[in-house]
């Protein structure tokens, strides 16, 4: 690269009249930067500082975006349609100075062509721009680089910037790096925070989703308990006919944001179907096919739907890849109804059966995996075999309070909750 230097040596009283201003500007800088932690604010007010003090045409910030492996501009001043392009690490001036760690400075784009010259041109098209100068100098803190601070063309008539306007300009972006990222920083956790206070409000949302039961006289209860904020958990009971009671248990796949959406969904248009539909099979049918269409690719639903008419003691069941129920009679014998499809949302081609069973002087209990599944301290999960323990031992207790004192007995055995936890039971009416 050339180097240019100042035609006029500087004499030594106004070189060091000026260092003292320079030192006075980053001290300025430094305390205009405490006093903002807004991204915005902090990339501006770092671009007029620095485009005032080096009499510079224009200056952009771009910021390196880890996942991409791109630069980003996120703040320009007199350079316009910079947020359009991304660009790669390795490209031009700014590729050099992350590189090299350093500033860059290209005394003269139109002479100094090199390696770096349909970078610029192609660039300067794109925005209607004509770029004579360049200096860019990395933004490092704490030693690591966030991006760079790119100014363009000097207010002269050559429009040359010099070797001094280098070395200001690698000074002043030490105070920069650091402010821009602590306003980072900080707005990532402002983010964050937000983000917590809109995923605890869609608990609450789903919370709302769930069916309760404050009659023990009522034959179904159930109980929640995510692993987290929110669950990828729901079920849904509700007396459909006279004497006629409609239930459903679901388990979406994954944990988090994406399968609280889904659960979201697949409750709501349970809800919204089972009022009309009474056949667990065209029910089950009718949700596959929406999921399908909707679903993100490697989601499933795994669900249990079924009816029970108390007046023909009857059990009507259809089960899309969910935990097979348990029963127990009144001699607290245990018996189960196995026969399953596909979880819901894998293919829209499978027809669900329908299972019809006596249903009398027993219970029924669905579940999901996360009830056999939690772990005692040593690490053995509970599994059915534990699960059926604690439904003997709480099987007289009225509906609405057993599933309560069912958890609150394997927490004081220490268990290990691992992911979202449900139960439901059901039963059958005297």
């Amino acid at each position: 690269m050339f180097l240019f230097k100042s035609k006029k040596p500087i004499e030594p009283k106004k070189e060091a009249e000026q260092v003292n201003v320079d030192l006075e500007l980053v001290t300025k800088m430094n305390q205009d930067f405490a006093l903002s932690l807004d991204l915005n604010d902090t990339l501006m007010n770092a671009l007029r500082v620095i485009i005032a003090r080096l009499n510079a045409e224009a200056a952009n910030i771009f910021l390196i975006n880890e996942q991409k492996k791109k630069f980003e501009c996120i703040a320009s001043l007199h350079q316009n349609h910079l947020d359009e392009y991304e660009l790669d690490l390795k490209d031009g001036v700014m590729g050099k100075a992350i590189q090299q760690r350093k500033c860059i400075r290209v005394g003269n784009v139109r002479k100094d062509v090199r390696e770096i010259a349909e970078f610029y041109f192609d660039l300067d098209n794109k925005t209607n721009f004509t770029t004579y100068s360049v200096l860019c100098s990395p933004l490092i803190a704490a030693n690591e680089c966030i991006g760079v601070i790119h100014c363009l063309n000097k207010k002269t008539s050559a429009k040359l910037f010099e070797e001094n306007d280098r070395k200001l300009l690698e000074t002043l972006s030490a105070p920069a790096a650091l402010a821009i990222r602590n306003a980072k920083m900080a707005k990532e956790l402002i983010d964050k925070n937000r983000m917590q206070k809109e995923i605890e409000i869609v608990g609450e949302i789903q919370k709302t989703l769930l069916s309760t039961n404050k009659d023990e006289n009522f034959p179904i209860a159930g109980i929640n308990i995510p692993a987290k904020v929110v669950s990828g958990d729901f079920y849904n009971f509700s007396e459909i006919g006279k004497g006629i009671y409609g239930f459903g248990v679901a388990d979406v796949s994954g944990k988090g944001i994406k399968s609280s959406l889904l659960m979201s969904k697949a409750s709501s248009l349970y809800r919204c179907l089972s009022k009309t539909i009474y056949s667990t099979s065209d029910l089950l049918n009718l949700l596959n096919k929406e999921i399908c269409e909707t679903a993100a690719r490697g989601m499933f639903v795994t669900m249990l739907i079924g009816i029970y008419d108390s007046n023909k003691k009857e059990l009507l069941l259809s089960n899309a890849g969910h935990e097979p129920p348990l029963v127990i009679d009144k001699e607290q014998n245990f018996s189960n109804f196995s026969e399953a499809g596909p979880p819901l949302g894998i293919t829209s081609k499978i027809k669900y059966k329908e299972t019809t069973t006596n249903f009398s002087d027993s219970s029924m209990y669905i579940f999901t995996d996360g009830i056999t599944e939690i772990r005692d301290p040593s690490g053995d999960m509970l599994e059915v075999e534990g699960f059926q323990k604690y439904i003997k031992k709480y099987q007289h207790t009225p509906n609405n309070k057993r599933l309560k004192l069912m958890i609150e007995d394997i927490v004081k055995a220490g268990m290990i909750q691992k992911d979202d936890l449900t139960i439901v039971t059901v039963d059958s009416v005297q």
